[in-house]
């Protein structure tokens, strides 16, 4: 991990917490049978990354009035943009959804696709959906964080909309050498990076060990 983004990168499965409830029975092979139980557990780790990302936006004070009297208050400023990565992004982007309720939102498409003959697959992206991103803060949300080509891919095709000003990066899950990946190609500066948890291994197909399994099919079904 590139030592510069340390200081970016906050853990929030490393302390006991509702948080880390939930992250445990998203991981949890006989819990996740419950698919709405899944997808509603994915929701709520969205909306505890989204009350600890609006700690670091900014506020003014604003003056409101009660039946009572009146009262000066910090106020959000500008709403973020969530971005996330179709399919297995969207129930934690619902979560963090929950919580800035007049965000605009952005989604991308990307998909492994085997390479014909060899080893191994790519990551491509088909098209994203997205306002203009210039100077405004986003939250790009995919629930594993396993190679990181996925993410990058999403990362250039933001900055093609931008360049925004700052990015939030949520993932349940990371894999050291995604996470390396990541921070080795993405400058601090414009960078946070919000995890639940860190885990060591990829597995000969890249998926997570010992990870959650496959996100997206676990929320909506296996695909062909």
């Amino acid at each position: 991990m590139d030592e510069n983004h340390n200081g970016n990168i906050h853990v929030l499965g490393d302390e006991p917490s509702l948080f880390s409830q939930f992250l445990v029975e998203v991981r949890d092979h006989k819990i996740q049978k419950d698919r709405v139980k899944f997808r509603r557990n994915i929701g709520r780790l969205g909306e505890i990354f989204a009350y600890h990302i609006s700690q670091t936006l900014e506020y003014s004070h604003r003056r409101v009035t009660t039946p009572l009297g009146n009262v000066e208050m910090p106020s959000l400023i500008n709403e973020p943009v969530i971005v996330s990565i179709l399919r297995a992004g969207l129930p934690l982007h619902q979560g963090i959804l929950n919580y800035f309720d007049n965000a605009d939102n952005g989604f991308v498409s990307a998909y492994r696709k085997d390479r014909e003959n060899q080893n191994g697959f790519e990551v491509k992206v088909e098209y994203i959906a997205s306002p203009c991103l210039k100077d405004r803060v986003v939250i790009l949300a995919d629930p594993m964080l396993a190679t990181g080509s996925s993410l990058l891919l999403a990362y250039d095709a933001i900055c093609k909309l931008g360049p925004p000003a700052h990015i939030h990066l949520v993932s349940l899950i990371a894999s050291k050498v995604g996470l390396q990946n990541i921070t080795s190609k993405i400058p601090s500066s414009m960078l946070t990076i919000w995890l639940g948890a860190i885990d060591e291994v990829l597995d000969e197909k890249s998926y997570i060990v010992p990870g959650l399994g496959d996100a997206g099919d676990l929320a909506y079904g296996t695909k062909i």
